[in-house]
């Protein structure tokens, strides 16, 4: 059955890249943004990008998380709470949120890689409790840099999976697995994205140290 996927705030580099690759994954895509008119320039390039094949919308927040079977968070953590609250009476009973967002900071002139405490522990537990109950909530693709989904090449890198709904967990690992590449991990309860998050500071510092843009995680051991 069609479904269609929302990617809030998919209008920055993050949710740039993963429209892309869902679109070339044959998904139909609805993008995001507070500026409905820069979503539908966003959605009318990616459709140039991928090709005649891409079904690829833009739409304000609300009426992208109003149309989705799964929505996808990109924003930024600072603006989360405030989107949230926004939808709260917007969503279908049913739909799976994926929240990728990492609560960071940036030093004075520097990038944004130091981890802000969150009361409940983690940006995913802090969605869940601002979503609906009728709404599945998994924490994934954090560790996916801009770089890494950009385009149409294999990726490197896995991807931890959160979750303490195990509908909304096998929704994440299935559309991680569509990205060339990706395998998707197991990570556990929601609570773990605690860890997963913190990941992507130490990511983005040694994107710095070893000036790269492609940083990514693999776990050995496992029979994916």
């Amino acid at each position: 059955m069609a479904r269609t996927i929302a990617i809030l705030g998919g209008t920055g580099p993050e949710g740039t890249g993963l429209a892309n690759r869902f679109a070339r994954a044959g998904e139909h895509v609805v993008i995001g943004s507070r500026d409905p008119q820069r979503a539908q320039a966003a959605a009318t390039r990616l459709r140039a990008e991928v090709g005649a094949s891409a079904v690829v919308d833009g739409a304000d927040n609300a009426s992208a998380a109003s149309q989705c079977d799964v929505a996808l968070l990109t924003i930024p953590f600072s603006g989360m709470a405030a989107l949230l609250k926004e939808l709260k009476t917007i969503w279908k009973p049913g739909t799976v949120v994926i929240d990728t967002t990492v609560p960071l900071a940036a030093s004075v002139g520097g990038s944004p890689s130091k981890m802000l405490g969150v009361w409940q522990g983690s940006a995913a537990e802090a969605a869940r409790e601002l979503l609906p109950q009728s709404v599945g909530v998994a924490a994934a693709f954090h560790n996916l840099g801009a770089a890494l989904l950009a385009g149409s090449a294999a990726v490197e890198c896995d991807v931890l999976v959160c979750s303490d709904d195990e509908n909304a967990k096998q929704v994440a690992i299935e559309l991680a697995r569509k990205i060339p590449g990706v395998r998707a991990v197991n990570g556990g309860k929601l609570e773990n994205a605690r860890i997963v998050e913190s990941m992507t500071a130490l990511l983005i510092g040694l994107n710095i140290r070893y000036k790269v843009h492609s940083a990514g995680i693999r776990f050995t051991g496992l029979a994916l």
